[in-house]
């Protein structure tokens, strides 16, 4: 069985935990000693000034974790490598931006405009493998109505889109002790069913393998009340990956559902700046709307179960319609 592409992908995804959770207390340790602590914005919750000084950069491990079982096992297909490339690419950017805030000792990191160049050579890159190596197409699948249309030129722009999207909506969901890793587990749960179940693609089964144990042996000490942060360096790290994924498999409008929490997430957000900018009044008590639950008294345990919930709700119904899809 060990031979085969299901015990490769099982001892993938096991070693990958194990890893995460052999180096966690040793990092937070380190972390520790280096006072490399998490700065809280002021203007966030009150209830979370408590948290200022939580060690961070716990994306570093799950990135660790993530990488080497995947580099010892894969078959290094171009789709592997291109969505491997494209999150460890997001999470030195966002290396640099965690770097930047314990440097400065304030929770502004790197400017905008270069995180903006960033993710676009980030997205370019990602474009090229895609379509001049792992030859995926330049038609997006409409899975809801079995169309397609296809971008021609315009497909990178929409892969910057994709990626610039997903990192942004799970870094807002990284705002309370492991949404954010337990919600990305759940999208690439279901990414582990589509690249095998339905298509095998076992390559880019194991990575999402590997992610999967990341997430799950970082949870560990994510969870409530918890031990360590991933920062923008697993936040945005983890966003490239389910990116780089959405893009290799054509599910990109699929994404939507499959990563509709942090769709939810980004949309609080511009629904709430649109909202105070037009009419001077918000729709939310704060954004991103996992906030709102806050300080409508609800506790951080229930909400993070809940929006769990919703995230496995919105997978199983965007994993339903990809599988009826490919039936149709």
């Amino acid at each position: 069985m060990m031979g085969s592409p299901s015990g490769r992908i099982l001892i993938a995804g096991t070693a990958s935990l194990l890893m995460c959770l052999f180096l966690s207390p040793r990092f937070i340790a380190f972390v520790r000693r280096r006072e490399f602590g998490q700065n809280i914005r002021e203007e966030g919750p009150q209830g979370h000034h408590t948290k200022a000084g939580t060690p961070t950069l716990g994306g570093i491990v799950i990135m660790v974790a993530f990488a080497v079982p995947f580099l010892i096992l894969t078959d290094y297909r171009w789709e592997s490598i291109g969505v491997f490339g494209a999150a460890i690419a997001c999470a030195l950017l966002g290396f640099a931006d965690d770097y930047t805030k314990i440097a400065k000792r304030r929770s502004l990191g790197l400017r905008a405009r270069t995180k903006l160049v960033v993710t676009i050579a980030i997205s370019f890159g990602l474009w090229w493998i895609a379509t001049e190596k792992a030859h995926v197409s330049t038609s997006i699948r409409i899975r809801f109505i079995d169309g397609s249309i296809d971008l021609g030129p315009l497909y990178p722009v929409f892969i910057y889109l994709v990626v610039a999207g997903t990192t942004s909506g799970v870094n807002l969901a990284d705002g309370l002790d492991g949404l954010a890793a337990g919600c990305v587990a759940i999208t690439l749960l279901a990414y582990i069913g589509i690249t095998f179940i339905t298509n095998g693609e076992h390559d880019l089964t194991l990575l999402a393998s590997c992610l999967v144990g990341a997430c799950i042996g970082f949870l560990w000490f994510n969870s409530f009340p918890a031990s360590i942060f991933m920062g923008d360096t697993g936040s945005l790290g983890l966003g490239g990956a389910v990116a780089g994924l959405a893009v290799m498999t054509n599910t990109t409008l699929l994404l939507l559902l499959l990563g509709g929490i942090f769709v939810l997430e980004a949309l609080s957000v511009v629904i709430q700046v649109i909202s105070f900018q037009t009419f001077r009044k918000r729709v939310f008590l704060m954004a991103p709307i996992h906030h709102h639950f806050e300080l409508l008294g609800w506790s951080e345990t229930k909400i993070i179960l809940r929006f769990w919930i919703v995230a496995a709700a919105f997978c199983a119904v965007g994993f339903t319609v990809y599988q009826l899809s490919i039936r149709g």
